[in-house]
């Protein structure tokens, strides 16, 4: 029994080891984020405005913004018709709404 533990306690040591304050990433508040500011034009993933350029993973991957990076750039200093956010949301919040995205993608929006 004291080598289970002792088993469990380096496991659970090792795992925490690789935790960094970066990854500290909030989908329920990218949810929010996402309902509050962006699902007008982008309900369900899809783009009213420009209906070719979905969040769906595809046309993510096809206009190579397919990763938490190139997400949080756009959402950040808009393009087109889409506006800036950089002024009006915080840096965590970019990063979530952005985390959702991706992860929404991967799911189909389901």
């Amino acid at each position: 029994m004291k080598n289970f533990f002792f088993g469990f306690f380096i496991a659970s040591l090792t795992l925490t080891s690789f935790y960094t304050p970066a990854e500290a990433v909030d989908l329920i508040h990218g949810e929010n984020i996402f309902t509050a500011n962006c699902s007008a034009c982008h309900a369900g993933g899809n783009n009213v405005i420009m209906p070719e350029k979905t969040l769906k993973k595809d046309a993510l991957a096809n206009n190579q913004m397919n990763n938490v990076n190139a997400i949080t750039y756009q959402v950040t200093n808009g393009k087109n018709a889409m506006p800036a956010f950089g002024g009006r949301l915080s840096d965590a919040d970019i990063t979530d709404v952005a985390n959702f995205v991706l992860g929404q993608s991967e799911s189909d929006w389901n």
